[in-house]
């Protein structure tokens, strides 16, 4: 289950407004989405969460290109409104470079099964068959001048979202949608 806002930051505080994701197709999209929910310039957030098994935090200032944070590329990975998020460009590959890098798998001898002696694999292929880290990947200070702090971003794991709408005194405003 998925639950996606949009905060958007006014004279007056937040507003908090809930989105429908199914029309989004793209970053540009969502970009677009969360600018028509912002008076004049001012910023606004898409906070989407997923079960408690990652959450995307995304920052809109004007015509500015978005910040980005996710928790869990992989867990995003896996997620269709996930991949919206892991770009290219935020996942560090050249744009349109749909092939996974070669150099980048890890072929020690596992590939047919075998239990390898780490339980805790670096990266794994998402929906795309594309290799994807697992853990944050993104801009961990992408709300640092709104009060969360990098180290604060990545702790936050269970209810992330109702945690930063309160980190920005939101919070009322967010469960008018939730």
């Amino acid at each position: 289950m998925y639950f996606a806002a949009l905060l958007a930051r006014t004279e007056d505080g937040w507003e908090a407004s809930d989105t429908e994701l199914d029309d989004v197709e793209t970053l540009s999209d969502l970009a677009d989405l969360a600018r028509e929910a912002a008076a004049e310039d001012d910023t606004v957030l898409v906070l989407i969460e997923q079960e408690d098994a990652w959450f995307g935090v995304v920052r809109i200032d004007g015509e500015e290109d978005p910040r980005i944070y996710v928790s869990d590329a992989a867990a995003a990975a896996r997620s269709s409104y996930g991949e919206i998020l892991l770009t290219d460009e935020l996942l560090g590959r050249e744009p349109g470079d749909d092939d996974p890098d070669l150099d980048a798998l890890d072929l020690d001898g596992t590939e047919d099964g075998e239990d390898e002696d780490d339980d805790t694999p670096a990266a794994e292929a998402g929906v795309s068959g594309e290799i994807v880290p697992h853990g944050p990947v993104g801009d961990a200070q992408v709300l640092d001048d709104l009060g969360v702090s990098e180290k604060q971003l990545k702790s936050l794991s269970e209810d992330a979202v109702t945690e930063i709408a309160e980190s920005l005194g939101a919070s009322e405003v967010l469960e008018t949608v939730r």
